[in-house]
C-alpha cells in the first residue's frame, strides 16, 4: 500500500477538499474518523483505524492530529476551507524561516509574504525544514523573518500542534534573505 498516496489523499480531504468523498468537517476542521473510513473505504482505499493511527504518528511533518479519544482527525494546519484551530496567539522567537523560489521572490521582497489560498503564512522555526519546504518548487531561497520584532509591533502569531509558526502576512520590512 502506498502510504504517501493516502497521506496525500488525506491531505486533500481534511485541509482542502473534503466534498471530494462526501466528508463533514466541522468548525474546527475535525472530521469523524470511522466516517473517514467508510468514505475511503468506498474510494477503494482499504484503511483501517490501526493504519490510519500508524499513518498520523509517522507522518514525517506531523501533518495530522487525531482527537484524545481517537474518535476525530483533523489537518494541524495547511486549511484553504474556512476552519478555527483555536489557536492561541503566542510570542514567536526572534528569527523564524520561510522557504521559497526565485520565481516567487521579487513579488515577496516588493509585497511581503502572503497566505495566498491558505488560511495563514506558514513558517519553520529552522533553515532545514523552510529548505524542505522551499524545494518542492525547485532550489530553496530562505527568507529570514523577523518574527519577534513583527510580534511585538502587534501581529499575531500562532504554534501549530506539528511546530508550524502561522500569521496572517509578513510585511517586505520584516524579510532579509538567509545567507547560508
Amino acid at each position: 500500500m502506498d502510504y504517501k498516496h493516502i497521506s496525500k489523499f488525506l491531505s486533500l480531504v481534511l485541509r482542502h477538499k473534503p466534498e471530494e468523498i462526501g466528508l463533514h468537517v466541522d468548525a474546527e476542521g475535525w472530521a469523524n474518523v470511522q466516517e473517514l473510513l467508510e468514505k475511503l473505504e468506498s474510494r477503494g482505499m482499504h484503511i483501517d483505524f490501526a493504519l490510519l493511527e500508524h499513518l498520523v504518528a509517522t507522518n514525517d511533518k506531523q501533518r495530522f492530529i487525531l482527537n484524545e479519544t481517537g474518535d476525530k482527525i483533523r489537518a494541524n494546519q495547511g486549511h484553504s476551507i474556512a476552519v478555527d484551530l483555536k489557536l492561541q496567539p503566542q510570542q514567536p522567537p526572534e528569527v523564524l524561516y520561510h522557504g521559497t523560489v526565485a520565481a516567487f521572490l521579487p513579488n515577496i521582497l516588493e509585497g511581503g509574504i502572503q497566505k495566498m489560498s491558505r488560511q495563514q503564512v506558514h513558517l519553520s522555526k529552522d533553515v532545514e525544514t523552510a529548505s524542505k519546504v522551499g524545494q518542492r518548487r525547485g532550489k530553496p531561497i530562505i527568507l529570514k523573518v523577523m518574527a519577534l520584532e513583527m510580534h511585538q509591533e502587534g501581529y499575531p502569531f500562532y504554534l501549530s500542534d506539528n511546530g508550524v509558526w502561522l500569521t496572517d502576512f509578513v510585511p517586505p520590512k520584516y524579510l532579509t534573505q538567509n545567507k547560508h
